[in-house]
């Protein structure tokens, strides 16, 4: 018989919380559809478990830690006092009370996040990247001589797509100081402006430290976009069902591509994981050109995990039921050495 874990999950809150907050409300809503399969699959997975929600209250964790004493941490927090910037942060804090925890440690997650950082990296080591700048907030937005347009022009480490909506395709130099200027002021953000690769957006599930398994790959596939509009993978284009439905997108397992090719897409997402100190759990975000050239576009360390999101699905075409994968998750953090 297995050894029972006690698990402590930590989600994150809009709001602040108590040590003892219900939530069961919230389980039952879209925006904490992950954190309510996770508790369901540790509840089938028989391990003791407790969960806190934490929104600026640090002391809260330190309370729970000595009260239930976990063996391990399943970590679902991915934002502080309502800022995802700080997701690096919880895992170093979580890094420095020496409890295991799944996921990403700090590093992994400061050096994938900055879309700049992660590029200049996998760019020194070949890997094809497109061509980019990155534009601070408070400096001046001179014309631009490389990269070449249309350009998307996104906010420089936000995920799930926020920031990144049709008007991040731009074809001038109007268009492009309009965009920058808008992302500056409205996301309070640095911006990154990259050469927009035509191709098809893959989406690669990579778990492991030391040994890597990769699942097999998903695509979002845009159907009824007209041929000489852009296709990209915008915020609404992620969560709009609508939006998605007007425009037939529709996230599958593509069945057209070579065993070679996927090989090689399988060896340079392993590559770009570890050049990125991944921990634990990632999904890798790539363009595939209509000549088979794999570029880099982003690396999403600690992905969404519900069930029905790219990661849970491909690890379930590979053969892992959710709760195996949970499972699966739960070991591979007791194992990461951290510090």
């Amino acid at each position: 018989m297995k050894k029972k874990i006690k698990v402590l999950a930590l989600f994150d809150a809009i709001r602040p919380t108590k040590i003892d907050q219900d939530l069961s409300k919230e389980m039952k809503t879209e925006d904490w559809k992950t954190e309510a399969n996770v508790l369901a699959a540790l509840g089938t997975l028989g391990h003791p478990t407790e969960h806190l929600a934490i929104f600026d209250n640090l002391d809260l964790l330190r309370q729970k830690l000595e009260g239930f004493g976990p063996d391990v941490i399943f970590n679902l927090a991915d934002q502080f006092k309502n800022n995802r910037g700080f997701d690096q942060n919880i895992a170093s804090l979580l890094e420095m009370q020496g409890v295991p925890f799944t996921g990403c440690g700090a590093t992994g997650l400061v050096l994938s996040k900055h879309k700049g950082t992660s590029k200049k990296i996998l760019g020194y080591h070949h890997i094809h990247v497109p061509n980019f700048v990155v534009i601070p907030r408070g400096q001046r937005i001179a014309r631009l001589k490389k990269p070449k347009f249309p350009l998307l022009v996104k906010p420089v480490k936000e995920e799930a797509s926020y920031g990144i909506s049709q008007a991040s395709f731009v074809n001038s130099d109007e268009q492009f100081r309009e965009r920058v200027a808008f992302i500056h002021e409205s996301h309070d953000s640095d911006v990154i402006a990259e050469e927009y690769i035509e191709g098809r957006e893959l989406y690669v599930s990579v778990m492991g430290n030391a040994r890597l398994t990769v699942f097999p790959i998903r695509e979002l596939v845009f159907r009824e976009v007209p041929p000489n509009e852009p296709k990209i993978a915008t915020y609404r284009a992620k969560w709009d069902n609508e939006y998605r439905k007007r425009w037939g997108l529709l996230n599958q397992f593509p069945e057209d591509l070579a065993p070679a090719l996927i090989a090689e897409i399988e060896d340079i997402c392993k590559r770009i994981y570890r050049l990125l100190t991944i921990e634990g759990y990632a999904r890798i975000d790539l363009r595939l050109t209509p000549d088979n050239k794999v570029y880099f576009i982003e690396a999403n360390p600690n992905p969404i995990l519900a069930e029905d999101e790219d990661f849970a699905q491909a690890a379930a075409k590979a053969g892992l039921s959710y709760p195996q994968l949970i499972d699966r998750i739960i070991g591979i953090g007791m194992k990461t050495v951290r510090g």
